[in-house]
């Protein structure tokens, strides 16, 4: 099965890495700076399941792209999807399966749009992961899930050939019949922490600290109303885990985008919390913290344009 990696940083470096370490066949599509990168350090993987260094992977650009593969695995930031969309377009074929790995929903509605609803699977990732000043993968947490599945439901012989080949590698695969209500609880969990995290300023045990709990819970509340509203609704134990974690007295937990939002960078604001609204209200229901903490992000996002627009003309 010939793979191509849209991408060679945290998350896709990782996987497709796992997956060359194995001896599969992997290709990156990278742009010229990243491409000469790894060929002079290798794709070096640091993570408690082992150490990966891998000299010189194959790489290839978006302007000499040319054949088509099997397996596109796209884990891209979302206000990178088009992006990215664009430079993998002449690798799909009509058998190319492609595997996006981004939070939310919004982007299987552009993919299948513009590849046709059969070529999207469903999938998550489920690490932490971030590039050093180097480039090197640093793998920070004790997961790497990699879930996938047709989003129907079905075994097909091609999501169950990809399983086949991501078995062996060194990662925890799985193929799933439920993909899109795992997709979902996934997004009503990263809704609810960012929300919370980020309108707060501050990490879950600082809010629970200061007397927000109940906040974080309410807001976790009405993520789910959205969900089931959805015909998704979030099994009992998920609500409850992600209960636990909302709440959670002296938790440093906090989420990335918080993090994106305290170095002043671009965020996943309006395909994260703010499409998860707007599905929501289109069912003719109010959510007033979804409101207030996507009216937060939004207002970052306006001001960062405004200072980066006057440094400009600075």
């Amino acid at each position: 099965m010939r793979i191509l990696v849209v991408g060679a940083g945290a998350i896709g470096g990782y996987y497709g890495g796992r997956l060359l370490q194995a001896g599969r066949d992997v290709t990156f599509l990278v742009r010229a700076r990243r491409a000469q990168q790894l060929a002079t350090t290798g794709l070096v993987i640091r993570s408690q399941f082992g150490d990966a260094a891998l000299p010189a992977p194959p790489t290839i650009a978006a302007e000499t792209l040319r054949d088509h593969y099997d397996l596109i695995l796209l884990s891209c930031k979302a206000y990178d999807l088009a992006a990215a969309v664009e430079s993998f377009t002449p690798a799909v074929g009509p058998n190319t399966a492609i595997l996006p790995l981004l939070n939310g929903m919004r982007h299987l509605d552009l993919l299948s749009e513009r590849f046709g609803a059969r070529a999207v699977l469903g999938g998550l990732a489920v690490i932490s992961t971030t590039l050093d000043a180097e480039g090197h993968i640093l793998h920070l947490n004790d997961v790497h899930l990699l879930a996938f599945g047709e989003r129907d439901g079905g075994l097909s012989p091609r999501v169950e050939a990809i399983a086949s080949e991501f078995s062996g590698a060194r990662f925890e695969a799985r193929l799933s019949k439920t993909i899109l209500q795992e997709m979902w609880e996934k997004w009503v969990f990263i809704t609810s922490t960012a929300g919370i995290t980020c309108l707060m300023r501050a990490a879950i045990g600082d809010v629970v600290a200061a007397g927000g709990a109940d906040l974080a819970a309410a807001l976790l509340d009405e993520c789910c109303a959205v969900a089931a509203a959805q015909n998704f609704p979030p099994a009992q134990a998920s609500v409850q885990r992600m209960r636990g974690v909302l709440t959670a007295p002296g938790s440093t937990f906090a989420a990335s985008m918080l993090r994106d939002i305290e170095r002043g960078a671009p965020i996943e604001a309006d395909h994260i919390v703010g499409d998860f609204l707007r599905r929501g209200e289109a069912a003719g229901r109010n959510y007033p913290l979804l409101r207030i903490a996507n009216a937060h992000l939004k207002a970052y996002e306006a001001r960062r344009a405004r200072e980066h627009a006057s440094a400009k003309m600075a």
